[in-house]
């Protein structure tokens, strides 16, 4: 168990540190280093320099990996690079790998955004609003303050720290697969156990650990038709539309209650085991806490435990999105040429991507030569990444449940969650080690969405998590 004197003096400290630790996050936030967006790749590097500069300060030892290049909006960019960072090489501790990203997803201020998404600002309940706030780059600067904290109240540092900080995660973390593979018996040896920070509790009030992601199937299917733009005047009811035929293919993948229409999808679906059933009841969460998170009451499911299957153990089939139609304000009557409509399906253990795009590609084929249209169809897969699930029972999550304890006062729900970090299972299967999610940020964070936020109290005591968790991986006994 970690020590309780060495504990208060790193958590005094990081209490009268909290303004620094927020003009920290401001500074981050002030970067927007939108990974999918070209014109945004030079701030991805700024942001990059901004971390290997804090590195230096911290005297983390590091390398930026250049993972090649690749082609986005029709130009050929460099990829952001990946930092490996190592601080601590002692043979006689634990080494822990901590995983992060410092790209962003877009955001606009016309998008919804009470305020400048670029400009970190704190409301009157401490809510520190900013895009990446909590995804990730609050709790990937937390493993830093945490390094910080221990070297300024003149605390030893536990464990030895591997850093794995990435600026593609956004953009389906190009070029990071194969650099894991190709560094795991460098870099990457002699690491004990992986932890990554980039979820977020279930509810608001109650902690979590994470044991299991779902995965990702991401598809984009093209109708295209005549030559050019038309005429709806002139040409409308004279030819087969793209974009009737795309509509149409789009209302037969899934049921406005979530019923997904394609056959096969839910043949390797796990059975509910009792013991499975059982694991529901003790998680704190209420309905309520969901409709706070959408702010609305369109939840699909009055019951806890359904929506909590719903959300984790069972796939879903969401529409993203149509390109190529009419979308400005006013009144255009035009009939686009071409149209394209995204989906994704999120997968859960047992499912195979190859199989769920074969699912995919046969059914939409079928359902588009039904309609006897002469315009053409085409389906990519964009995007497939399994579905991810590690031990809870492991001294990694032993000691990251203790940590909770000691800096919330209560024991963690032991989770799994809907979304996916397709990385957690490389690194489980590359490394053959223990993987754990120890989320920063709460559940109605709003990461992705407008007004991303993190409680400052979520950040603070967040850095406090990471430390503690630290301690206790060197005191646990690791069989």
């Amino acid at each position: 168990m970690a020590n309780t004197e060495t504990l208060e003096r790193f958590f005094s400290y990081v209490d009268q540190n909290q303004e620094h630790y927020v003009t920290r996050l401001r500074e981050a936030v002030a970067i927007p280093s939108v990974s999918s967006d070209a014109d945004h790749r030079e701030d991805v590097y700024r942001m990059g320099d901004w971390l290997i500069g804090l590195f230096k300060q911290l005297n983390i030892s590091y390398e930026a990996a250049e993972p090649g290049t690749h082609v986005l909006d029709g130009k050929t960019l460099k990829l952001p690079p990946i930092l490996l960072g190592t601080y601590g090489n002692d043979p006689n501790k634990k080494t822990i790998l901590v995983y992060g990203h410092y790209d962003v997803q877009p955001a606009l201020i016309e998008d919804g955004w009470r305020s400048d998404p670029w400009k970190l600002t704190e409301d009157s309940t401490g809510r520190l609003v900013g895009r990446g706030s909590s995804d990730d780059k609050g709790p990937i600067i937390g493993w830093l303050n945490a390094i910080e904290a221990h070297q300024k109240a003149g605390i030893e540092f536990p464990v030895n720290l591997k850093i794995c900080f990435e600026g593609m995660e956004e953009n389906e973390s190009e070029g990071l697969d194969d650099l894991i593979l190709r560094e795991a018996n460098r870099y990457f040896k002699g690491v004990d156990a992986v932890c990554i920070s980039d979820n977020y509790w279930l509810g608001v009030t109650k902690p979590c650990l994470t044991y299991g992601l779902r995965g990702i199937s991401y598809f984009k299917v093209t109708v295209s038709g005549p030559g050019r733009d038309l005429h709806s005047g002139v040409f409308g009811g004279t030819v087969y539309e793209p974009m009737t035929d795309l509509i149409i293919l789009f209302s037969k993948l899934v049921t406005s209650d979530g019923k997904i229409l394609i056959p096969g999808i839910n043949d390797d679906v796990a059975e509910l085991t009792d013991e499975e059933k059982e694991t529901y009841k003790a998680i704190e969460f209420k309905i309520q806490d969901l409709q706070s998170a959408i702010e609305s009451q369109t939840n699909l499911f009055d019951n806890e435990t359904q929506t909590l299957q719903a959300r984790w153990r069972y796939p879903s089939l969401s529409i993203h999105g149509i390109e190529g139609a009419f979308s400005a304000p006013g009144v255009k009557t035009v009939l686009p040429c071409k149209v394209s409509g995204k989906f994704s399906i999120r997968s859960v253990p047992n499912m195979d991507p190859d199989k769920v795009t074969a699912c995919v590609e046969k059914y939409l084929k079928e359902e588009f030569a039904k309609l006897g249209s002469k315009n053409k169809l085409n389906i990519e897969s964009l995007h497939g990444a399994k579905a991810w699930v590690s031990s809870p029972n492991h001294w990694n999550f032993v000691a990251a449940a203790k940590a909770v304890e000691k800096v919330f006062k209560c024991k963690p729900d032991l989770t799994r969650e809907g979304g996916s970090i397709p990385v957690t299972l490389t690194f489980q299967d590359a490394l053959n080690k223990n993987v754990l999610l120890l989320p920063m940020g709460r559940g109605d964070d709003g990461a992705h969405s407008t007004n991303e936020k993190l409680d400052r109290s979520n950040y603070i005591q967040g850095i406090k998590l990471l430390g503690t968790y630290l301690h206790e991986v060197a005191a646990v006994k690791s069989t």
